[in-house]
């Protein structure tokens, strides 16, 4: 799908290891629901890249450690850009928490959105009012509905995403037992899209020895998370491995093991940062998990919206753009930008990275 030439990342590290969140239109065809298509537009690949944009952030909620990551490596791209940043959203990951947000940024009339959608559809009707007043949309890390936004910047393929949680979790059991999923909210976009590949990947001969037998939800809330991870251990007392494709859940999961008598016999496992999981990697409850650089995708969002506010890039696939530090970018079907494949992190690694 998405082309890239490497180059040196935040941190000075490539994210290169194996794994797994359509340009501006023109007003009239933002209202036709052209999406991702670009619609009429045509890409100017010669225009420069415009200073002054104003570009606003909306992710799932704010004051979540993932979240903050994302939008900083934004605010660096605008920065780096001469445009202007703006970061707003919830305190929650409920389904229509950002509707009025967006609302409020066509009122204040933003050259980009940049969301982190927490329900597809939820946010569809706002996005759709902000294209028609000619206000181009970037999804970023939780898509929503194509035919809402320009372009979506996608942390990594789905099936990407979704075999490496199987890959890790068959790793860490035997490939043998009952495992359980503790996923953000019951509506986010990527988790769904990964627990669907992940129910795929069971399927396989490889994977027959490993049960599916729960799927909750800890809403990305700490708390929540921790109450669901110990519940599922006193339903599902022969349970083999808890998969957190969320940073929230995984870490609250881990909270929840290391203190317990399941350290040791449960294994943990998913989608979390450095940082947040170094203490349990090196106290034994964690063996391997995995994710990108958060920091990344909110850089490449800057960037997209910015070349589609410039007119560099309409949506449409096939299309090319430079991403500072980060090289450059072809954009794939639907509109979908791929940051590239995230890394495992283990004792061996952990140390390596910082953030």
């Amino acid at each position: 799908m998405s082309l890239r030439r490497f180059a040196p990342v935040a941190l000075g590290l490539v994210l290169a290891v194996g794994l797994t969140a359509c340009g501006g239109t023109t007003k009239d065809s933002a209202a036709s629901g052209s999406g991702s298509t670009g619609g009429s537009a045509v890409a100017d690949p010669n225009a420069a890249m415009k200073e002054g944009v104003k570009m606003a952030f909306l992710p799932k909620q704010l004051n979540n450690p993932y979240s903050d990551i994302e939008v900083g490596g934004g605010q660096n791209a605008l920065t780096e850009l001469k445009g202007e940043y703006k970061l707003v959203g919830p305190n929650d990951a409920s389904a229509s928490s950002q509707v009025s947000y967006i609302n409020t940024l066509i009122q204040q009339q933003q050259d980009v959105i940049g969301i982190a959608a927490n329900d597809a559809n939820a946010v569809c009707p706002s996005l759709q009012q902000a294209r028609q007043a000619g206000i181009k949309v970037v999804s970023f890390d939780s898509d929503a509905a194509k035919e809402c936004r320009d372009v979506f910047v996608n942390q990594a393929t789905t099936e990407g995403i979704g075999r490496k949680l199987v890959e890790m979790t068959r790793n860490l059991t035997g490939g043998q037992g009952e495992i359980a999923i503790l996923s953000a909210t019951p509506n986010a976009t990527n988790q769904n899209a990964w627990i669907a590949v992940v129910d795929e990947e069971l399927k396989k001969p490889e994977n027959a020895g490993l049960k599916l037998v729960a799927t909750v939800y800890g809403n990305d809330d700490d708390q929540k998370s921790f109450q669901e991870a110990q519940g599922l251990l006193q339903t599902y007392p022969n349970l083999k491995a808890i998969v957190s494709p969320t940073t929230v859940g995984i870490a609250a999961t881990a909270r929840y093991v290391s203190s317990s008598s399941y350290k040791g016999k449960v294994a943990v496992t998913g989608l979390g940062t450095p940082n947040q999981m170094r203490e349990y990697v090196k106290d034994g409850t964690v063996s391997q998990f995995a994710l990108w650089n958060p920091a990344d995708i909110g850089y490449l969002a800057g960037y997209a919206g910015v070349a589609l506010s410039s007119g560099k890039i309409t949506g449409k696939e096939g299309e090319t753009f430079s991403a500072g530090k980060l090289g450059d970018y072809t954009i794939g079907a639907g509109g979908e930008i791929v940051l590239g494949p995230p890394t495992v992190f283990d004792s061996a690694n952990i140390d390596q990275f910082d953030f």
